[in-house]
C-alpha cells in the first residue's frame, strides 16, 4: 500500500512514451529531410541556370520534381543543403555571357567548364567568382580560348586550375599572383611563350606543375627549388635550353619529372640521386651528354633518356633497380656491354642504336616473365642469341637487327608463345630456317634478311596464319618456294630477292599489298599467270632472273600495281600498255620492244613494230566479226525486251540492286543518283580509279553529266558482316548524316546479292598519294598546310562526335582525296564501323593501317585506337612537310625523321628543301609543324595528344 502511491505516475510516464513516440521519430526523420533542403536562391539559381544554357543536360528538371542535387554535374555537400561542385563539361557553350548566375551560388567548390567552345572568360565572372570565398577548383581544359591569359589573383583559396589545350599564347606575369595555396596548375597544349612563370614560386604549396606542349623558352631557373611540395614537373616539348639546375635535386617530394622534347644540354645532374620518392623521369629528345649517373633512386620505375648524346657504359646500378619496368636508352652514344640483372620487373627495355658491344647475357633474362618489349638493335652486340630468351614467356617483340650475331635460332624461341615481331636482320646468323618457326603463330613480321640462311624454306611457315610481313632476302636459301604459302592470309609483303630459289613459282596469298619480291634467284620459264590475280599488290620485282616468253597481258589489270621491275632476264615479245602510274622497268631484256605508239629508231624495231601492227588488225577483224554475230543474236533474242540496262563493255551483267537509298538531303544528289547507272559503270573495269584491300573505287557519270565515286565493297572477303545488311545500313545511314566539309560522307549505298556500294561526291584532284605524284610542284606550302589543317579538322570532328568516336582502320596519303589542292577529306570513315571484329581481331594487321602508317603498339595491342590514329595522321604531316613518301627504301618515314630531329641543326635537312627555302616565314611554319608531326608520331601513346589539340597547335602554328 506504501507503494501505491507511484504506480499511476509510472503508468502515466509509459503512456506518454506510447503516445509520443511515433510522433517524435516522425519528427527525427522530418529534421534531417527539413535541413538537407537547397536555399531557395540556390534552388532559384539552377533553375535560372538551366535556361540560360542552350542544351541542359535531361535530367535538370525545372519542375520541381527532381531536387537539383541530383541533377547531372551537380555536387552537393553530404546533407544537400548547399551546392559545392558543378559541372557544365562537354555541353557545347560557346559563350560565358549568360553564365553569371554561377557566381550566385555562394557555397561553391568546384567549377567545370572544360570540353566546350568557349573563346574566352568574360571579366564578370572573373570578378563575381573571385569574390566566392570557397572557389577551390576551377577547370577550363579543351576548349577555343584565344589571348593571353586571365587573371585570377583574386581566387585567393584556388587550389586546381587546369587550362590545357586551349589556344592561350604571350608570357604569363603577374596573372597568377596572390594564388599562394594553389596545388595543381596545368597549362599544356597551349602556346604560351616566353620564360617560364618565375610568379608562381609565390605558392609554396605547389604540388603539380604542367606547362608542357608550349613555347616556353630560356632555362629552368634555379628558384625551382623553393618549392619543396612539387611532386609533378611536366616541362615536356617547349624551346627550354641550358643545363637543368642542380638545385632539382631538393626536391625531396618530387616523384615525376617530364623534360621531354626541348633543347637541353650538358650532363644528367647527380643531384637527381637525392630524389628518393622519383618514379618517373623522361628527358627524352634533348641534347644531353656526358655519363649517366652511377645511381639513381631505388624507386625509379620508368626512365627514358632516348634520342640524346649520352656517351659511357650503362651503369651496372642501373639495370639492378628492383622497380623498374620501362628503360628506353636508344638512339644514345652508349658503350660498352650489356649489365645482367635485368629485374622482374621489366615491360619494355630499348637499348637500341647506340655503340654497345659484347655478347647479350644469357642470365640477364632468365626468368622475366613480365618483358614485353626487347630492342637490342642497331648495336655491335657478337655471339650467339641466349636461349634463356625462350623463358620470356610474354615477349611481343625481339628486335636483335642489325648487329653482329651469328649462330643459329635457339630452338627455345619455339617457347615464345606471345612473340608476334621478330627483327633479326643484317645479322651472320646460319644454318637452316627451324622448322619450329611455325609453332609462333600469333607472329606478325619476321625477319631475317641479310644474313647467312641455308637451306629451305620449310613448310610450316605456312602456319603462321597472323603474318603480315615476310622478310628473308639476301640469305642463302634455295629450292622451291612452299606450295602452302598462299595459306597466309594475312601477308601484305613477301620479300624473297637475293636468295638460290628456283622451281615453280606457287599461287601467292591474295592480300599481297606492299611489295612481292622474287629478284635475284634462278627462276625461269614464262612469268606465271597467277601473279595477275594480286590485284592489292603495289611492286612486283621479278628482276635477275631467267624468265622468258611475254609479259602476260592480264597483269595490266593488277589495279593498285605502281612498279613492275623485270631487268635482266629474257622475256621477249611487245610490252602490254600499263596505265600511266605504273612504272615498268626492262633493261636486260634485248628481246622486249614497246607497243607501237612508243618511239622507236631502230629498224628492226619498227619491223617488229609493223608486224605487231598487222596482227593486231587482223584479231580487231576477227573480233569485230564476231561481235557482229554476237549483237545479231542478242537483238534477236531481246528484241521485243523493254529494259534501260546496256550491257558492259566486257560483256558483264550490271549487278542487280536488291537494296538502295540515298542518305544526303541535298537535293542535287537526290535528283542526279541513278542507281542503274551506277551499277553499270561498276560493271565496266576501265572505270576503275583506285582500288585497295577494302573497296574499288568507280568513277560513275550519271545521266545528267554529274560524276561521284561509287565504292564497292566485298562481302566474300569475309571481313565485313555477312548476314548483318540490317546493322550495315544502320551504321550507314548513321555515317551519311555526318556534315563536315573535311569528312567524306556516304550521299547513298546500294546493296546486292554479295557486295554493297557506297556512293561519294566526286574529288576532282584524286587521292593526296596521287597529287604528290603527279603534280608536287603545284603543292607549295599554302596547298600542304591548307591540307594538313583540313585532314585535322576532319579527323578531330570523327574523334568527337556526339555518338562515340568513329575511328579510322586505315588513313594514310591514299584514303585522304581531294576536292582541290587546298580542299582535303577523309575517307574509308565507314570500314572501322562494318567490319566485323569477330572475323578480324586475330589479323588485324590485314586491315589495320599501310605500312608505314601504323603506329608502333599496334603490333602488340592489336587494337584501333584515338592515338593511333594521331600516329598515322602525324606521318600524313611528315610527308606534307618532306615531301618524300611514307615507306622510302625500306625505311618508315616517321623513324628516318625521329633519328633526324634529335639534332635541331639537322632539322633543314628533314624539310623539303624545294618549300623551306622559300621564306623565312614558310621555313618558321614549317618547323612548328615539324614539332607538332613529332609529338604525333611519338612511340608512346600515351604522349602523343588528342587531335582536338593537335588542330589547335597548327592553327597556332601559322
Amino acid at each position: 500500500m506504501g507503494n501505491s502511491p507511484y504506480r499511476p505516475r509510472k503508468m502515466s510516464f509509459s503512456l506518454l512514451i506510447w503516445v509520443f513516440f511515433p510522433v517524435l521519430l516522425l519528427l527525427l526523420l522530418f529534421f534531417p529531410a527539413t535541413l538537407s533542403a537547397l536555399p531557395p536562391d540556390q534552388t532559384s539559381s539552377m533553375a535560372t541556370l538551366s535556361q540560360q544554357i542552350p542544351s541542359p543536360p535531361p535530367s535538370w528538371n525545372t519542375t520541381g520534381e527532381i531536387e537539383p542535387c541530383k541533377w547531372r554535374g551537380v555536387t552537393c555537400n553530404p546533407h544537400n543543403s548547399a551546392i559545392t561542385g558543378l559541372s557544365l563539361s562537354g555541353l557545347s557553350l560557346s559563350s560565358m555571357d549568360n553564365l553569371s548566375t554561377i557566381c550566385k551560388i555562394d557555397s561553391l567548390e568546384v567549377i567545370d567548364l572544360s570540353d566546350n567552345e568557349l573563346t574566352s572568360i568574360p571579366s564578370q565572372f572573373i570578378s563575381s567568382c573571385g569574390q566566392l570565398a570557397g572557389i577551390r577548383r576551377l577547370n577550363f581544359s579543351y576548349n577555343n580560348l584565344t589571348g593571353t591569359m586571365p587573371v585570377f589573383s583574386s581566387f585567393l583559396q584556388l587550389e586546381y586550375l587546369d587550362m590545357s589545350y586551349n589556344h592561350l599564347n604571350g608570357g604569363i606575369g603577374s596573372e597568377l599572383d596572390g594564388l599562394v595555396k594553389l596545388r595543381s596548375l596545368n597549362l599544356s597544349f597551349n602556346s604560351f611563350s616566353g620564360p617560364l612563370p618565375i610568379t608562381l614560386w609565390k605558392s609554396t604549396a605547389l604540388q603539380e606543375l604542367v606547362l608542357s606542349m608550349n613555347h616556353f623558352n630560356g632555362s629552368i631557373p634555379q628558384e625551382i627549388s623553393e618549392y619543396q611540395s612539387l611532386a609533378l614537373i611536366d616541362l615536356g616539348h617547349n624551346h627550354l635550353s641550358g643545363p637543368v639546375p642542380s638545385s632539382i635535386g631538393q626536391l625531396q617530394e618530387l616523384e615525376v619529372l617530364v623534360l621531354s622534347g626541348n633543347d637541353l644540354s650538358g650532363s644528367i645532374p647527380d643531384s637527381l640521386l637525392n630524389l628518393t620518392k622519383l618514379s618517373k623521369f623522361s628527358a627524352n629528345q634533348n641534347h644531353f651528354s656526358g655519363k649517366i649517373p652511377p645511381v639513381l633512386t631505388r624507386s625509379l620505375t620508368s626512365l627514358d633518356l632516348s634520342y640524346n648524346n649520352l656517351g659511357g657504359p650503362i651503369p651496372a646500378d642501373l639495370l639492378a633497380l628492383p622497380n623498374l619496368f620501362y628503360l628506353d636508352l636508344s638512339y644514345n652514344q652508349l658503350e660498352g656491354s650489356i649489365p645482367g640483372g635485368v629485374p622482374s620487373s621489366m615491360i619494355r627495355l630499348r637499348l637500341g642504336s647506340n655503340l654497345l658491344d659484347g655478347e647479350i647475357p644469357a642470365f640477364a633474362f632468365q626468368g622475366l616473365c613480365k618483358l614485353i618489349y626487347l630492342e637490342l638493335d642497331n648495336n655491335s652486340l657478337s655471339g650467339f642469341i641466349p636461349v634463356g630468351l625462350g623463358k620470356c614467356q610474354s615477349l611481343a617483340l625481339l628486335n636483335l637487327a642489325n648487329n653482329k650475331l651469328s649462330g643459329s635460332l635457339p630452338s627455345d624461341l619455339a617457347d615464345l608463345s606471345s612473340l608476334q615481331v621478330l627483327k633479326l636482320q643484317f645479322n651472320s646468323l646460319s644454318g637452316e630456317m627451324p622448322t619450329i618457326i611455325g609453332t609462333l603463330t600469333r607472329l606478325s613480321q619476321l625477319n631475317m634478311s641479310w644474313n647467312n640462311l641455308t637451306g629451305s624454306i620449310p613448310s610450316s611457315i605456312s602456319s603462321l596464319g597472323k603474318l603480315t610481313t615476310l622478310n628473308l632476302q639476301h640469305n642463302s636459301l634455295s629450292g622451291r618456294i612452299p606450295d602452302s604459302i598462299a595459306n597466309l592470309g594475312s601477308l601484305i609483303e613477301l620479300q624473297l630477292g637475293s636468295n638460290r630459289l628456283g622451281g615453280l613459282i606457287p599461287t601467292m596469298p591474295l592480300q599481297l599489298q606492299v611489295a612481292l619480291n622474287l629478284s635475284y634467284n634462278l627462276f625461269q620459264g614464262p612469268i606465271p599467270s597467277t601473279l595477275s590475280d594480286l590485284n592489292n599488290l603495289e611492286v612486283l620485282d621479278l628482276s635477275n632472273n631467267n624468265f622468258n616468253g611475254s609479259i602476260p597481258d592480264h597483269m595490266t589489270r593488277m589495279a593498285a600495281l605502281t612498279r613492275l621491275v623485270l631487268t635482266n632476264n629474257q622475256l621477249s615479245g611487245v610490252i602490254p600498255k600499263f596505265g600511266t602510274e605504273v612504272k615498268v622497268e626492262i633493261d636486260g631484256n634485248v628481246n622486249l620492244i614497246w607497243p607501237p605508239t612508243a618511239s622507236v629508231n631502230s629498224r628492226k624495231k619498227r619491223n617488229d613494230i609493223a608486224l605487231a601492227v598487222i596482227i593486231s588488225l587482223a584479231v580487231v577483224v576477227f573480233i569485230s566479226m564476231l561481235a557482229i554475230l554476237l549483237i545479231f543474236s542478242a537483238s534477236r533474242r531481246f528484241y521485243r525486251v523493254d529494259s534501260e540496262q546496256v550491257p558492259s563493255e566486257e560483256g558483264i551483267s550490271p549487278p542487280q540492286v536488291v537494296q538502295g537509298a540515298i542518305l544526303t538531303t541535298n537535293r542535287l544528289h537526290r535528283s542526279n543518283i541513278d542507281f542503274n547507272k551506277a551499277m553499270e559503270a561498276v560493271a565496266d573495269s576501265s572505270k576503275i580509279i583506285l582500288k585497295t584491300r577494302f573497296s574499288t573505287y568507280y568513277d560513275a557519270t550519271m545521266p545528267s553529266g554529274m560524276r561521284y565515286y561509287v565504292k564497292k565493297l566485298n562481302w566474300s572477303d569475309k571481313l565485313f558482316q555477312l548476314g548483318s545488311q540490317g546493322t550495315f545500313v544502320r551504321e550507314v545511314e548513321g555515317l551519311g548524316k555526318l556534315n563536315n566539309s573535311n569528312v567524306m560522307a556516304p550521299l547513298a549505298y546500294v546493296l546486292t546479292e554479295d557486295s554493297a556500294y557506297l556512293f561519294y561526291e566526286y574529288p576532282q584532284m584524286g587521292t593526296l598519294s596521287n597529287a604528290f605524284h603527279s603534280s608536287s610542284s603545284e603543292l607549295d606550302w599554302a596547298s600542304r598546310y591548307s591540307i594538313a589543317v583540313g585532314v585535322a579538322q576532319g579527323l578531330a570532328f570523327l574523334h568527337d562526335c556526339s555518338s562515340g568516336p568513329i575511328l579510322l582502320l586505315d588513313l594514310s596519303s591514299k584514303s585522304i582525296l581531294l576536292k582541290s589542292l587546298k580542299e582535303p577529306q577523309v575517307g574509308d570513315i565507314e570500314l572501322c564501323k562494318v567490319i566485323d571484329p569477330s572475323k578480324s581481331t586475330g589479323s588485324l594487321s590485314t586491315v589495320a593501317g599501310s605500312v608505314g602508317y601504323i603506329p608502333p603498339e599496334y603490333a602488340y595491342t592489336m587494337r584501333i585506337t584515338m592515338a593511333g590514329n594521331v600516329y598515322s595522321f602525324g606521318v600524313v604531316l611528315l610527308e606534307l612537310l618532306t615531301g618524300k613518301a611514307a615507306v622510302s627504301e625500306g625505311t618508315e618515314l616517321a623513324k628516318w625523321v625521329l633519328v633526324k630531329s634529335s639534332q635541331q641543326d639537322k632539322w633543314d635537312h628533314v624539310l623539303d628543301h624545294s618549300i623551306s627555302r622559300t621564306s623565312p616565314a614558310v621555313r618558321s611554319q614549317m618547323v612548328a609543324a615539324l614539332k607538332i608531326a613529332l609529338t604525333c608520331v611519338s612511340p608512346s601513346p600515351e604522349a602523343r595528344p588528342k587531335m582536338k589539340s593537335v588542330l589547335r597547335m597548327l592553327l597556332n602554328a601559322r
